[in-house]
């Protein structure tokens, strides 16, 4: 099982969820990724861009494969995304609060993704960071 520390070091990120809407941690999150130095697709199949990035209907339309997916949607939504991680050979998953439902977490248990479930990624990248 990885580590909060190991999973940060991966550089290649998909933020599932993500959003042009400022307000929401869809954007906060992704924002805030990027910010802090990583590769980050946004993926939200109502949203066509943030802040000039292209943002991709779903993970498989994805340039590149990514290391980790942070999750920032629904628990109805996040068993789906869970599979789709698994079906595409991406082993690390991110719930933010409110996307960790039992059944997502016990979905990417089941299928062996190491799972990050009790943790706001912004908070921890802030703690390492310093700010």
């Amino acid at each position: 099982m990885k580590t909060i520390d190991t999973i940060l070091q991966l550089k290649n990120w998909a933020v599932v969820g993500a959003t042009d809407n400022k307000e929401k941690f869809g954007y906060k999150i992704y924002k805030c990724m990027k910010d802090a130095g990583y590769t980050v697709y946004p993926v939200n199949p109502g949203v066509e861009e943030i802040e000039g990035d292209k943002c991709y209907p779903n993970l498989e339309s994805l340039p590149t494969k990514p290391d980790a997916v942070d999750v920032v949607v629904a628990p109805r939504v996040g068993v789906q995304i869970i599979q789709q991680c698994a079906q595409l050979g991406i082993n690390t998953a991110w719930l933010q609060p409110g996307a960790n439902g039992d059944t997502v977490i016990e979905t990417a248990k089941q299928l062996g993704l190491d799972v990050i479930h009790d943790a706001c990624i912004m908070v921890e990248i802030r703690q390492r960071k310093g700010h």
